[in-house]
C-alpha cells in the first residue's frame, strides 16, 4: 500500500471520529476500531464521500478484551505496516474517592491505561522494523492536575503521561515518536455517554451531595465555552504530518497551556485556594 497508515482507537465518537474523518481527508488510510460495529455508521455519516471510503477498513476492538487483540493483531499481520496510532479509546469515571470502589478504579484502568498498552505493544514491533512511526496517546489537562469528582479519569491519566515518557525514552534510538495530546474542555460525549458515575456517590445520603452539586453547577455554567472538538482533531493530523517531533506533551485549547504552566509555577497552597474558590467550596 502506498498510502500511510493511521490505527485510531476508540473510532466511533468524539476526536476518534473526527480524526478519523480528517486523517482520510489527508490522504492516509485509515483502521478504524471501535468495540461496537454498528457504531461505523457514526463516520460513515459524518464523512459522506465515497471516494474515501475506499480507503476506511473498519475493525472490532475491545482493549480489554484478549478475543479482540488477537483478532486485531491479524489485522495488522494483514496491513504489514503502521505509520501512526491514535490511542483514543477511554471513558471517565466520576465520583468520590471514598465512595467508588476498587473496582471501579480497576475498570477505569484496564481501558484507559492497560488496554491502551496492550495495543501499543502490538504496533510496536511494526514501527520498529520499518524505523518509523508515531504513537499518539489521547491523554487530557487531568494529566497534569487534579480535579474533585473524577480521581479513577485522572489517576488514569497521570499513569499514561508517565508511561508515556518512559516509552519514549526506550524508542527513540528506533526513530519512533511518542506524543501525549492534552486536551482541555472540549464539547465530546467524554461527560456524558462517555462518563460512569459511581453509584454510591450518586444517593441522597452520600456526604459529598453538596459538593456534587456545586461541581455541577460550574460544569453546567461553563459548558457553552467548551471548544470545537474538530480544533483537537485537525491538531492531532497537523502533528501526525511533521516529519518529526520536538516536544513530547502538546496542551490543546484556550487557555489550557496556560493553566498548566500555571499550576506548575504556583505553590500548592495558592493552587488549591484557587480551584475551591472557583468550585465555591469554603476551605476549612
Amino acid at each position: 500500500m502506498d498510502k500511510p497508515i493511521a490505527i485510531i482507537t476508540g473510532a466511533s465518537s468524539g476526536f476518534g471520529l473526527l480524526s478519523s474523518i480528517e486523517f482520510l481527508k489527508k490522504g492516509f488510510f485509515v483502521v478504524a476500531t471501535m468495540r461496537n460495529l454498528q457504531r461505523k455508521e457514526n463516520i460513515l455519516r459524518h464523512l459522506n464521500n465515497p471516494d474515501l471510503e475506499e480507503n476506511l477498513q473498519f475493525c472490532r476492538l475491545d482493549v480489554t478484551d484478549s478475543d479482540s487483540l488477537h483478532t486485531f493483531q491479524t489485522t495488522l499481520q494483514k496491513l504489514g505496516r503502521v505509520d501512526i496510532l491514535l490511542n483514543n479509546a477511554g471513558f471517565a469515571t466520576g465520583g468520590f474517592a471514598e465512595e467508588i470502589s476498587i473496582s471501579e478504579y480497576k475498570a477505569q484502568f484496564e481501558t484507559n491505561f492497560f488496554g491502551l498498552i496492550q495495543v501499543t505493544k502490538l504496533v510496536l514491533p511494526y514501527m520498529r522494523k520499518q524505523r518509523a512511526g508515531k504513537i499518539m496517546n489521547l491523554s487530557s489537562i487531568s494529566g497534569q492536575m487534579g480535579f474533585p469528582a473524577i480521581s479513577p479519569y485522572v489517576a488514569s491519566k497521570y499513569a499514561l503521561e508517565g508511561w508515556s515518557e518512559s516509552l519514549q525514552f526506550e524508542v527513540r534510538a528506533f526513530g519512533i515518536d511518542v506524543a501525549l495530546i492534552e486536551p482541555g474542555s472540549f464539547q465530546t460525549n467524554i461527560w456524558s455517554s462517555g462518563k460512569k458515575v459511581a453509584e454510591q456517590s450518586m444517593l441522597p445520603t452520600s456526604p459529598y451531595q453538596e459538593l456534587m452539586k456545586k461541581i455541577e453547577a460550574r460544569l453546567e455554567k461553563n459548558q457553552a465555552s467548551y471548544g470545537d472538538p474538530l480544533e483537537v482533531a485537525t491538531f492531532i493530523v497537523r502533528l501526525a504530518t511533521k516529519p518529526s517531533l520536538t516536544r513530547l506533551r502538546y496542551p490543546v485549547g484556550k487557555g489550557t497551556r496556560f493553566t498548566i504552566i500555571l499550576k506548575n509555577a504556583l505553590p500548592w497552597k495558592i493552587w488549591e485556594g484557587i480551584v475551591l474558590k472557583i468550585l465555591g467550596i469554603d476551605r476549612k
